[in-house]
């Protein structure tokens, strides 16, 4: 009994898993933190992208906040000038708006049919969507982005004018190039805020390339020169596109073209 107890004390000592030069087992390796950043951590690694998010929020404020006041000052203005009619006028005001409108649905769904089945080369626009086409029998030849003025009245009172953007067909007058004058209306100098020079017809007023239409809406491009000169500012009843568009097209632009707002 003493030799075995003996024997396997032995046995057990000299087991290699409890040999002193065998080496101890590695530790685990320790747990990575993979919380998320604190924000002010954020807020000090990119504080230029935090700056431009708020001015950002704050500019849509300010607009939201502009329109709104806009709206409640035009529904003041209604109400009052509502208060001082008879129920009769109200009425026929009523009705002569609602004609008007439909008047208006009636002249851009008849352009638009009209520029689809117009066998010519003509230009047509899409005045909600910003969208000009020189187009032929339906099929678009070129797409351009056109930037429409907005509607405004514009001129000194008494003497004013709304210039709204404009719907229906118009007809080219005369195609301009980067060499021709034009002579600048005063209500554009007065609606950029500006005051009229004595001289108002300038060379490349209009940008490189233009185009007059009857009822004095203007197709142009961006100048270098002149109150137009503004990336921001497009002239009421007129519609400004991408000089790189106008030119490509301008060789096929012909006085008596139709063009077609809807």
């Amino acid at each position: 009994m003493r030799r075995t107890l003996q024997g396997t004390f032995s046995h057990t000592m000299t087991s290699p898993l409890l040999r002193p030069d065998t080496p101890s087992p590695k530790p685990p390796p320790p747990i990575k933190d993979r919380r998320r950043p604190a924000w002010s951590e954020f807020r000090h690694a990119y504080p230029g992208i935090l700056a431009t998010m708020g001015l950002a929020v704050l500019l849509l404020l300010a607009i939201d906040g502009w329109l709104v006041y806009k709206r409640m000052k035009y529904e003041r203005e209604i109400a009052r000038l509502r208060a001082g009619m008879t129920a009769v006028e109200r009425r026929r005001v009523d009705v002569e708006v609602a004609s008007n409108e439909r008047k208006l649905q009636m002249i851009v769904e008849l352009a638009r049919r009209q520029a689809l089945g117009d066998k010519d080369l003509h230009l047509s626009v899409a005045v909600d969507s910003g969208v000009m086409h020189l187009a032929r029998e339906g099929a678009m030849l070129r797409n351009m982005v056109a930037h429409v003025g907005p509607e405004r009245w514009v001129g000194t009172a008494p003497d004013t004018v709304q210039m709204a953007a404009p719907r229906g067909s118009r007809t080219i007058e005369r195609v301009l190039d980067e060499s021709a004058a034009w002579e600048v209306p005063r209500w554009v100098y007065t609606d950029r805020g500006v005051p009229v020079p004595e001289e108002r017809t300038l060379k490349g007023a209009l940008g490189p390339a233009a185009v007059l239409l009857t009822g004095g809406t203007v197709i142009y491009t961006m100048p270098t020169v002149g109150p137009l000169n503004d990336s921001s500012y497009v002239m009421p009843g007129s519609v400004r596109v991408r000089t790189d568009d106008l030119q490509a097209v301008l060789p096929n632009l012909k006085p008596g073209m139709t063009v077609y707002f809807y």
